[in-house]
């Protein structure tokens, strides 16, 4: 069967046809990929010439172009406008598709080929330093994955990523079902007093989709809602509590109990496999961290303040609100406080963020004052879904540099929560320039309304975007390194020193304008959302913390122990009162039955990366504040000595001839209020 993928796109910077594709052009396209990489390998594997740099690291980084092809635009579909269909097929080629990769990476071969070249690395002349890292990175990857171990070692390896590809991807769907189902459905509009008419019509337009009568409240990903920070009705908000608290735990058919024990168990068996005394150790050994010890230092570290903090927080909310405040409460007594001590309630900030605005006057205005990038609607190319929005990106010479995709809203096909993802990754090598896509989950209002953002939004577009800029602007030769194909501890890094730009004095001035009157933002509320930076950090840092610490916890046990666990909910509990963090009224940001990010997000053991690379990115936006700010000088530094090379140096050398020095954890804690 033919299908639009058999050849590279001829759209402008190699956009996908996503008009073309239809879901029964999936499976043929990824065995056709399949069976060309296989074949692609077995030359390189069978190579009767001496292995080289060149006719097996660049004839690996070559191959696979057609599996890239489909997989690229089959997970940015599956993850943002999946149907059960697509689910389906998802849970059928996930076996098969780890098993392709096991058959790639574990090949005695490729790795006996890749390791002479490694050995006769001193002696090769001609080299770059990108080349000799591809060279490093490639075995250690091998290594890792188990290329040495023996036939039944490796027999045993294969099916047990197997199973995880399968259990991973039964997860998502489990959690993306059970949020749906989660929903709660409002039939007296008395008790969502406290919302704007923006929320009430995404909510009514929520209803009406399911053909459900009155309102739906629909759940993001964390634990929570951003609409309890209003809503007046303690009862409602409890209830979306405690709906959010449930997902993945309610008995039904999307129960994800067993399947988050099993996925442990099996990384526990691997990591054993592989020689490491469990899963968390196997994960930092390819990391910056260097091994989960460091990991724990840094978390446990923070616990003492970030606790204390808390409680101080929960005691002053619950004077400011008259009773005690419990996890549904603390967003709602957080705004109160908030609007009492700097006058910049949500409430009061919605109508000066509305999200185009945000988008084009600050989050691509930041963009071109820093690295001189400049943005222009293509109406012309389409998404794969008709909201999905198409931008060029172009320099100040007018040169290409990719195109960027946003798609903004929930819908019941979109996984929870926010991301990037590339769809063309930039290469020298392929002649490839990049395209990005980044999805939120912003409620829908009715057709016709603004739609205007929350505080947090405007933060996570900011940030989001962050992650795409790194994958535009970077200029490697190899796929392997593009863009976010870093260190998974370091990846956050570059998004989160975007956060920066979001209160930054010219930038909110430009986006912060009401929807209506084109009015800027009052200067009271400017000040008040400038001065409560840290504000509510005792919340902030511990419901991190508290995910973080339960990541490792289950991803620390050894294969015996892992056996030994059956039940989740005590499990958590006492992890996190081993850890410090089971303080009253803040739940962990993510609780184990929904936590996507470390059972089928390619977080595990590695959620501890947002405060890693937050030492990072605290010191930088120090370094920002001290070098000219919003400018093109310290843009193109940036630009040049961190988000342009990718993976190809290692980040901390790339970090370290950015700023002169190793970071200093200083800026953090201050940030965060824990000195």
């Amino acid at each position: 069967m033919a299908t639009p993928f058999d050849e590279p796109s001829t759209l402008p910077y190699a956009l996908p046809p996503f008009d073309d594709v239809r879901t029964e052009h999936y499976r043929p396209a990824f065995d056709a990929g399949m069976a060309e990489h296989r074949a692609e390998v077995e030359a390189i594997a069978t190579d009767p010439h001496p292995p080289t740099f060149e006719n097996t690291l660049v004839a690996l980084e070559r191959s696979g172009q057609l599996l890239q092809r489909v997989e690229m635009v089959f997970s940015t579909v599956t993850s943002a406008d999946s149907t059960d269909a697509l689910r389906d097929l998802e849970a059928e080629l996930s076996p098969l598709l780890a098993a392709h990769r096991d058959a790639v990476v574990l090949d005695a071969r490729l790795y006996a080929r890749v390791r002479a070249v490694h050995d006769d690395l001193e002696d090769t002349a001609g080299l770059s330093d990108e080349d000799r890292r591809l060279v490093d990175r490639t075995l250690t990857e091998m290594t890792l994955a188990g290329a040495g171990l023996d036939d039944a070692g490796k027999e045993r390896l294969t099916a047990v990523n197997q199973e995880l590809s399968s259990l991973t991807t039964t997860f998502e769907r489990n959690l993306l079902e059970d949020t749906n189902d989660a929903a709660v459905h409002v039939t007296d509009e008395s008790e969502l007093a406290g919302l704007d008419d923006g929320a009430l019509s995404a909510a009514a337009t929520a209803a009406a989709d399911r053909g459900l009568d009155g309102w739906l409240v629909t759940l993001p990903l964390y634990t929570g809602h951003p609409w309890l920070a209003t809503l007046t009705d303690r009862g409602l908000r409890q209830r979306i509590m405690e709906a959010s608290l449930s997902r993945g735990r309610r008995g039904n058919a999307f129960d994800n109990r067993d399947v988050l024990l099993r996925i442990v168990r099996l990384r526990a068996e691997r990591a054993e496999l592989l020689g490491f005394r469990d899963h968390a150790s196997v994960v930092t050994a390819d990391e910056t961290a260097g091994d989960p010890d460091a990991v724990a230092g840094l978390l446990s570290s923070l616990v003492p303040a970030a606790t204390a903090n808390a409680r101080d927080e929960r005691a002053v909310r619950s004077r400011t609100v008259g009773y005690e405040v419990e996890s549904w409460d603390w967003a709602y007594a957080t705004e109160v406080l908030r609007g009492e001590q700097f006058a910049a309630d949500s409430g009061a900030l919605r109508p000066y963020l509305e999200a185009d605005r945000v988008l084009v006057d600050g989050v691509f205005h930041a963009a071109t004052a820093l690295y001189g990038l400049r943005f222009t609607e293509r109406p012309d190319l389409r998404g794969y879904n008709d909201e999905v929005r198409v931008f060029e990106v172009t320099d100040e010479q007018d040169e290409p540099v990719g195109l960027y995709l946003l798609d903004l809203h929930t819908r019941d096909g979109k996984r929870g929560g926010a991301w990037m993802n590339p769809v063309v990754e930039q290469s020298h090598l392929l002649g490839t320039l990049p395209v990005v896509v980044n999805n939120l989950n912003v409620p829908k209002p009715a057709a016709g309304s603004a739609t205007l953002l929350t505080q947090d939004e405007v933060e996570t577009l900011f940030h989001e975007f962050g992650h795409a800029l790194h994958g535009l602007i970077a200029r490697t030769t190899y796929p392997r390194f593009s863009g976010t194909n870093v260190e998974r501890d370091f990846v956050e890094f570059p998004s989160q020193v975007n956060e920066m730009w979001v209160t930054w004095p010219s930038v909110l001035a430009n986006y912060a304008k009401h929807y209506e009157t084109g009015e800027p933002m009052p200067p009271e509320l400017v000040l008040g959302l400038s001065d409560s930076e840290g504000f509510n950090e005792g919340f902030g840092t511990t419901e991190y913390l508290a995910a973080a610490l339960l990541d490792q916890a289950w991803h620390r046990l050894t294969a015996a122990e892992a056996a030994a666990v059956t039940d989740v909910e005590a499990f958590e509990r006492q992890a996190l009162a081993d850890a410090g963090v089971d303080a009253p009224a803040v739940p962990p940001r993510y609780s184990s039955t929904y936590f996507a990010h470390t059972f089928s997000g390619g977080y595990d053991a590695g959620y501890y990366g947002y405060i890693w690379s937050e030492v990072l990115d605290a010191d930088t936006v120090e370094w920002f504040r001290d070098n000219g700010g919003l400018s093109r000088e310290a843009g193109e530094r940036f630009a040049r000595l961190l988000l342009g090379v990718g993976g190809a140096k290692d980040p901390l050398e790339a970090y370290r001839a950015f700023r002169g020095r190793d970071a200093e954890v200083g800026p953090l804690l201050r940030r965060r209020g824990l000195e």
